[in-house]
């Protein structure tokens, strides 16, 4: 379903006139249904990585080859921003640490208007954002609250509810488990198990490294450079 072919990225640092290279020389591929792990020290390109996937950074060098349901195959980097936007709305959901909303947006608003780009009714959507908040264990009392005022821990279960419940058939998780404590963890991993179930493809980000035992068919090493199976 993914397949990177020799990637690079570089950032460019106008006011100190300086280019520095984040990652270089990465090629891996995913198949259908597979999770992908990847680990390495930090600053070593893990989320460049997988905002490169995303569409949020574009490489200096290299492809970004992806299966889609909607297009076929498709360089993501060789879209136009309509097509990549329509792509995130319908196939491919990214978990981040950090929880960016909209504005006097409620919770359970985000959950449902998320279902709702996907075409479900709003009865349904309304159900299944209610299941998933109570899944994550977010009150009912911060439902209609706006998520600002929120944990780090809870906006990170909410990041993570607002993109499972979409069934993306890419999923991209970096650090998901961050600030989470044992109890959410076991809940993130439950979840997890139940894409995994239902096909969904996914590319993750630990340094929690026992939490992907069990979960991940495959994992790079960002300092090895290299693609080890694993059997589950």
């Amino acid at each position: 379903m993914i397949t990177i072919n020799d990637f690079s990225k570089s950032f460019t640092i106008h006011h100190l006139n300086q280019t520095r290279e984040a990652v270089n020389g990465i090629s891996f591929n995913v198949e259908k249904g597979e999770f992908l792990g990847i680990v390495g020290e930090s600053g070593s390109g893990k989320s460049t990585i997988l905002k490169s996937i995303y569409g949020t950074y574009k490489p200096t060098s290299g492809t970004v080859h992806y299966d889609s349901d909607i297009y076929g195959g498709v360089d993501l980097h060789d879209i136009s921003d309509r097509s990549l936007i329509r792509l995130r709305t319908r196939e491919i959901g990214y978990v981040s640490q950090f929880l960016k909303v909209m504005p006097r947006t409620t919770t359970l608003e985000l959950v449902i208007n998320s279902m709702l780009e996907m075409g479900t009714d709003i009865d349904t959507a309304a159900k299944t954002a209610e299941d998933t908040l109570r899944h994550f264990d977010i009150p009912k009392a911060l439902w209609h609250n706006y998520p600002n005022t929120f944990s780090g821990g809870e906006k990170l279960r909410l990041n993570i509810a607002c993109a499972v419940v979409k069934n993306p058939r890419l999923l991209l998780l970096d650090e998901p488990t961050a600030s989470l404590d044992e109890n959410s963890k076991l809940k993130v991993r439950e979840t997890i198990s139940k894409l995994i179930d239902n096909g969904t493809t996914l590319i993750g980000i630990f340094h929690d490294l026992e939490f992907m035992d069990g979960l991940c068919n495959k994992v790079y090493d960002m300092n090895t450079k290299t693609l080890e199976e694993r059997v589950i």
